[in-house]
């Protein structure tokens, strides 16, 4: 499985800088950009994102596309990150503040063509749909909302009900989920 590296890991793999720059002009190693390197030359975006904020959680439309319940394809990473994170300054990432008891519920390790990615669960991102459907465009609510529906046999009920309880709002989103998903 090809992996991303740091700057670190990348010395403490190959010895020196000098043996960084040999490979990277031999084209063995590739610098992705400042500090991120990989063995191939396309990597997917949210594997970057994943690998340069690994306390962050894929989320929303990127989460969305990256699960096939959506084909419009994102701008920007939706990236969940903790109230208390620095805000990130990356035009590829918009950033989503959420409270540390919630954060790493229903975040999974995922693949994207075969780099490992950090992104919520289709049952916590269903919940997500929920908590942001006013701030989402509505055809794409929709969208994913009749994808879901599609899914539904799919999803493990009692994870849906269990973080539907764990997340602000909790009686609105119960409410969503019996009169638009069930």
């Amino acid at each position: 499985m090809p992996q991303l590296l740091s700057r670190q890991a990348c010395l403490a793999r190959f010895g020196s800088d000098y043996y960084i720059e040999q490979r990277i002009a031999a084209g063995r190693l590739f610098r992705l950009e400042n500090g991120v390197f990989a063995e191939q030359k396309h990597v997917p975006e949210n594997a970057i994102i994943s690998h340069r904020y690994p306390r962050g959680v894929i989320t929303l439309l990127s989460a969305f596309y990256h699960y096939g319940l959506t084909d419009v394809i994102p701008d920007v990473c939706d990236l969940a990150t903790s109230r208390n994170a620095a805000k990130i300054r990356d035009a590829r990432v918009r950033q989503y503040f959420v409270p540390d008891e919630i954060l790493d519920r229903g975040a999974v390790m995922d693949q994207e063509h075969d780099y490992p990615v950090r992104i919520y669960s289709r049952e916590r991102l269903l919940i997500e749909l929920l908590r942001y459907k006013n701030k989402l465009p509505f055809d794409l609510y929709k969208e994913v909302l009749l994808n879901y529906r599609k899914i539904l046999l799919q999803l493990n009920m009692q994870d849906i009900q269990d973080y539907a309880m764990s997340v602000p709002k909790r009686k609105m989103i119960m409410e969503a989920l019996q009169m638009e998903v069930l």
